[in-house]
């Protein structure tokens, strides 16, 4: 089995990673306490399947260990891809979990009390982002003003039926369909034609390139936004989740997630933001976390969530249709 060592720069934990996991609705994630993360997702290439486990080395010392992945393809790439799609791969995983970046300077924004104390309560923990930009803007979609609870029931339906099922360390995953395989479904329970129809154009769009993570980190992070929202049923709030949490870029203020403005209100010691200058005034505070903008306003959400009582929120990824 093909494998890949992925060398943190600054801190990291899997475990604390697998934990945020399990509290997660997207990430449906239940798997035995055993220190090993399984995933099955849509490669980036829009038409293979990965299974992977994921391990981090545990050292002796206070170091961060380094983290292996044994991945599998399906289907199996011929031998002279094997090194190219290797080496996709690695990148994808790298990006998942937010170790394509290099945090070294991370640990220096607890010079902000706040950030320090969120630093405490979740050691190391980087963003575990969705497998990718296709993928978190499908989330997007099926999420739109239901419950998170319903939205990852209707998703997880998805995968068990029409995604790849492996298996790997003696579970079962269901990967999420492929664009190619979801442009093909034409119903699913509980979501409305409207919805089919724009996951189908996701579809297209991720197969031309237009949810390519790479291309939309390398844009400036207004046009990238400005990019997301000309695709159907994505609005300023799915915009940004898939461009942060989809194509895991670190440094961006999340503009239309009220429950990270609260978060940033109430850590702060700040009135409740109500007005687009309030928002405006957050951003120029957060302006303080660069180049982590993103990754300090998810460890806030985090703690939000903690402090949520379920069931869960409803989805507010894009107005409803007219």
């Amino acid at each position: 089995m093909p494998a890949v060592t992925l060398t943190p720069a600054g801190p990291f934990s899997l475990a604390s990673g697998i934990r945020f996991l399990e509290g997660f609705s997207p990430a449906n994630y239940h798997q035995p306490a055993d220190r090993i993360l399984r995933l099955a997702f849509p490669a980036d290439d829009g038409t293979s399947v990965v299974a992977a486990t994921v391990r981090q080395e545990v050292r002796a010392d206070v170091g961060t260990g380094a983290v292996r992945a044994e991945f599998t393809v399906h289907p199996g790439t011929p031998h002279p891809a094997k090194a190219a799609t290797e080496q996709a791969v690695a990148a994808q995983l790298a990006r998942i979990l937010s170790l394509d970046v290099d945090a070294t300077g991370f640990p220096g924004l607890a010079a902000d009390p706040v950030v320090a104390e969120l630093m405490a309560d979740h050691p190391s923990l980087r963003p575990v982002c969705f497998h990718s930009p296709y993928e978190a803007a499908a989330w997007a979609i099926i999420g739109n003003r239901i419950r998170m609870t319903q939205a990852a029931a209707i998703k997880a339906h998805i995968a068990q039926q029409h995604g790849h099922r492996v298996h790997i360390a003696g579970q079962t995953l269901h990967a999420f369909p492929t664009p190619t395989a979801l442009r093909t479904i034409a119903h699913v329970p509980s979501l409305t034609d409207i919805k089919i129809q724009r996951l189908h154009a996701l579809a297209e769009a991720a197969l031309d390139g237009t949810l390519d993570a790479t291309h939309l980190r390398a844009l400036p992070a207004d046009h990238a936004l400005a990019e997301l929202r000309t695709l159907p049923g994505i609005g300023p709030f799915s915009a940004e989740l898939i461009l942060i949490r989809g194509a895991g870029h670190p440094d961006v203020f999340p503009r239309h997630e009220p429950r990270v403005h609260k978060a940033v209100a109430t850590a702060y010691g700040l009135g409740t933001p109500t007005t687009d200058d309030d928002v405006t005034q957050l951003a120029k505070l957060a302006d303080r976390w660069k180049p982590y903008r993103s990754w300090v306003a998810f460890l806030l959400r985090v703690r939000a969530a903690e402090n949520t009582p379920r069931p869960g929120p409803v989805c507010h990824g894009s107005p409803p249709p007219s």
